[in-house]
């Protein structure tokens, strides 16, 4: 098995396009800034290249006993509750993905790494 590419539901799909339906999954739950935290890496890559950290650093996707689990790194805006908006991005990413992909996912696992305040 390749390091880039999950089996499940007897197909091979690349770990970058579940990060895609993932990414643009969470993207329309409201309170979501972003996908990707505030992390060190994602800083300097947007200092010095004015562009964003790919979705595959932001989203860890892996099969585990037949099941699809995902974790998906955010930032949200200041003012969410964090249970309430953790509940919809995992809705959203199960859905986006049974419905592109036609697979039931197992777990996904929303990890809040920064809060974005807005501008006032």
């Amino acid at each position: 098995m390749s390091e880039t590419e999950l089996y499940v539901a007897g197909i091979g799909i690349s770990k970058s396009v579940i990060s895609t339906i993932v990414s643009c999954a969470c993207e329309k739950v409201e309170g979501v800034a972003r996908v990707g935290g505030n992390d060190i890496a994602s800083n300097l890559v947007s200092v010095f290249t004015s562009r964003s950290v790919s979705p595959e650093a932001a989203v860890e996707s892996e099969v585990v006993d037949g099941s699809l689990r995902v974790c998906v790194h955010l930032a949200v805006f200041y003012g969410y509750p964090f249970t309430k908006l953790a509940a919809a991005v995992r809705e959203a990413v199960a859905n986006a993905v049974n419905e592109q992909v036609g697979v039931e996912v197992g777990a996904v696992d929303v990890c809040i790494d920064s809060l974005v305040f807005p501008k006032e």
